[in-house]
């Protein structure tokens, strides 16, 4: 079971060093932002993204909002947030945060166990924080610059960092490993449906206001991607491109493009529905 899929792993590892490839190459023009020097490509990206959002992904999560009760639709977030506590805790001990590693780790066995599979969230009516930390981050704490804004296709928002930490992040995601193949890949279009749904009221806000929407999500992300790196603390200048503030976010805009997959390995976007 093990072996499959770590042979799908170089298939993965392809496709985002090709995009990472195909950027840079189309990064010729003058960028308006010293952040996104590969504009060009970012925003063809963002129009190829944003059609498949309108056509497939929105409308599934619209009609996933209106006949799931509210309840699955927690019980489905806190499944596949169950899942992401053990690598967001190897991510915590990695970066030296010893405290937060040892909480998700006991969120995880907590939920795994009393939470029947982690659809019962037991961990956070026990007070057990959640934290969201993937690879990139740890990247980032480990001194490592997040490089130009990056739009991955299907998969949104990313840095050139957070794109090479991505085969990591899918490699230590529990659910790839589920077999038979068919019930991993009905997993993956359920989650991201889930997390689209998670955001559909926000998005449909800013959808309509009269903005730049690749602007708004470019830098939404990477405020809150920078905040997220230093937990919301002013972090080394060394990390931030020319212009980018590493001062923590107190107000970001929403990070994830609303119209794309999010990330797959660590889906660091799992609301808890009220």
């Amino acid at each position: 079971m093990k072996s499959k899929n770590m042979k799908s792993l170089p298939r993965w590892t392809a496709i985002t060093l090709a995009a990472a490839a195909c950027a840079l190459s189309a990064g010729c023009a003058t960028p308006s932002n010293p952040q996104d020097p590969l504009e060009k490509f970012n925003r063809a990206t963002f129009a190829f993204n944003d059609t498949v959002d309108r056509v497939a992904l929105k409308p599934a999560a619209t009609a996933y909002k209106k006949v799931l009760p509210g309840f699955v639709q927690t019980g489905v977030s806190n499944f596949f947030g169950n899942l992401s506590d053990a690598w967001s805790s190897a991510n915590n001990l990695m970066q030296g945060k010893g405290a937060d590693g040892a909480t998700d780790f006991m969120r995880f066995a907590m939920n795994s166990t009393l939470g029947i599979g982690g659809i019962l969230d037991i961990a956070s009516e026990a007070g057990l924080q959640k934290h969201n930390e993937d690879f990139g981050q740890t990247l980032g704490v480990w001194g490592i610059p997040s490089g130009p804004y990056l739009m991955l296709p299907l998969l949104g928002p990313s840095t050139i960092r957070d794109t090479a930490a991505l085969p990591a992040d899918l490699w230590a995601d529990p659910w790839s490993y589920t077999t038979p193949v068919n019930v991993r890949n009905i997993g993956i279009g359920v989650r991201a449906i889930d997390q689209r749904a998670s955001v559909l009221d926000a998005s449909n806000l800013f959808e309509e206001a009269a903005l730049d929407r690749y602007e708004f999500i470019r830098d939404g992300y990477l405020q809150r991607r920078q905040s997220r790196v230093f937990d919301g603390e002013s972090g080394p200048a060394k990390d931030a491109p020319k212009g980018e503030s590493t001062k923590g976010d107190a107000n970001p805009a929403p990070a994830s493009n609303t119209q794309v997959v999010p990330e797959p390995a660590t889906p660091a976007t799992e609301s808890q529905r009220k």
